[in-house]
């Protein structure tokens, strides 16, 4: 029997399908040719595997050679799979064991002289390879660590295709060759950031608690200099530290962005894209294959838009879906990906284009319209599903110089946004949902969850006046139940409303 198999995995976004490599010789025209929906680099997978197997002393059979990448309707990009079609290929002609490969997963991209150089998205392929029930997989030596954080998986790291055909049984030499290294840029280590440098800010220091206790999006707007930002680049400090699998899927999403990995961060990201950036900036792109946006890499984590009101309208407005569905689809032409995106939305800007608009003592120079207009660049769809607020004014000089050792730290507003979370799990048990921010504004109103009308009196007037839509009443029920939490009470009360349609909108109930 001539056909041998081996496999490898093709990414859609940050989906791995797992692909049998099939390799089959007939007696016909010497030819190689590669089939199963490949795209221009895999296309190109003919001439590296030939002079890869040559220069490794490696001879492929002088008879026709056809390689099917199964299943053939998927379609599948880039040169990671090289090292699958060069050792089936060679198993076709009995230089290597066709037993031996069957039962592995290879990954990575060949060089001319043999050596195996690293490729992108490794992470999620071995992760997509566990799930399927393989446990050996094999990566360039450069993608060794980033392939060994999936537990469960004996990854074997190889620097040349000659070594690889040696474990599965060549009789070849393995040449003495320095590995191919994955370019890595240095970035310097992050300033630790604590809630305790924030001078004053108490209601605003108290919202961002609640938001990080329940998963809500925030709004921050006052003029420049009050510590918007400075807030906002809090938050992930005092969100609780990720699962083993959260951080799992947002390495995944480094990975696949060409970031090197080389550790599980527990820490929540922090993405923070400048105001010029582009639709596919935030939503992510690539003509070949899809790389991940701002608003993926995201992901169990923070996404900041600093000086919100000069994104661009269309950029603002491609968050809409996202911020609804928890994901986000990228569409090519032949390919659609979709990539997780389940992040914290905080938004900073100021009141005006001059940012002195309403502050005490500042002189706006900006007419009534261009303020108007300033407002209006956040949508109104985009703003209702904002759930939090929060105008930041200017300190006076006494909360300036006032003692750093009475303000909230961020290890204390880490333990309550725990503890707060802890309840909400315990609550939701046994639903899909863990924060009160994901959970559906259906399921707020049933019975065994439904406010008290007392409470809910102030919210409901609210509604019936048109200060709220639905959507923003269910905001406020979600925002209830997060004080609720923090408040370390059953249910929500009156108190509880008030202060979330504050926050909601600005007003006292």
């Amino acid at each position: 029997m001539s056909t041998v198999r081996t496999w490898a995995v093709a990414l859609t976004g940050v989906d791995g399908h797992l692909v049998e490599v099939e390799a089959d010789l007939s007696n016909q025209t010497p030819d190689f040719r590669i089939i199963g929906l490949p795209d221009k680099s895999l296309g190109e997978a003919v001439q590296r595997v030939h002079n890869a197997c040559k220069n490794a002393g490696l001879d492929l059979p002088k008879r026709k050679l056809t390689v099917n990448l199964s299943p053939a309707s998927l379609p599948k990009h880039g040169s990671s799979f090289d090292l699958a079609i060069a050792v089936s290929a060679l198993a076709a002609g009995g230089a290597i064991s066709p037993r031996a490969i069957r039962q592995a997963v290879h990954i990575g991209e060949l060089a001319l002289d043999g050596r195996l150089r690293p490729v992108p998205g490794v992470l999620p392929a071995v992760l997509a390879a566990a799930r399927a029930g393989f446990d050996t997989v094999v990566v360039p030596s450069a993608n060794a660590v980033e392939a060994g954080l999936v537990p469960g998986v004996v990854v074997r790291a190889a620097s040349t295709l000659a070594e690889v055909a040696v474990w599965h049984g060549a009789d070849v030499a393995v040449p003495d060759v320095e590995s191919v290294t994955i370019g890595v840029v240095d970035v310097p280590e992050e300033e630790a950031l604590d809630l305790a440098d924030v001078a004053g800010q108490t209601e605003a220091v108290e919202a961002l608690v609640v938001a990080a206790a329940g998963g809500h999006h925030m709004l921050l707007s006052g003029p420049p200099g009050a510590g918007k930002t400075m807030l906002a680049r809090r938050l992930p400090g005092i969100l609780p530290a990720l699962t083993v699998d959260e951080a799992l899927d947002v390495a995944s999403i480094r990975s696949l962005a060409g970031q090197a990995v080389d550790a599980l961060d527990r820490r929540a990201p922090l993405e923070a894209p400048h105001h010029s950036a582009s639709v596919a900036a935030l939503v992510g792109g690539g003509s070949r294959a899809a790389r991940p946006g701002a608003i993926a890499r995201a992901h169990r984590g923070v996404l900041l838009l600093d000086e919100a009101a000069e994104f661009s309208r269309v950029a603002l407005d491609a968050l809409r879906q996202p911020l609804e569905s928890g994901s986000i689809d990228v569409h090519r032409s032949g390919f659609t990906a979709r990539f997780p995106a389940r992040f914290q939305l905080v938004m900073a800007m100021n009141p005006c284009p001059c940012g002195q608009y309403g502050v005490r003592g500042g002189e706006c120079t900006c007419p009534s319209l261009a303020i108007r207009r300033y407002a209006a660049r956040l949508s109104g769809p985009l703003r209702d599903r904002v759930d939090i607020e929060v105008h930041v004014s200017r300190i006076a000089a006494a909360e300036a110089v006032s003692d750093r050792s009475t303000r909230t730290t961020s290890a204390d507003a880490q333990q309550r946004v725990v503890s707060a979370r802890a309840r909400a799990a315990e609550r939701w048990r046994g639903t899909p949902w863990r924060r009160n921010a994901d959970v559906p504004g259906a399921r707020l109103r049933q019975a065994d969850v439904r406010v008290a009308v007392e409470a809910r009196r102030p919210l409901d007037r609210a509604l019936e006046k048109g200060l709220l839509t639905l959507r923003g009443y269910d905001r406020v029920l979600r925002l209830a139940w997060t004080m609720a939490d923090l408040d370390e009470i059953d249910r929500p009360g009156l108190d509880q409303v008030g202060r979330a349609l504050f926050l909601k909108r600005g007003y006292a109930a």
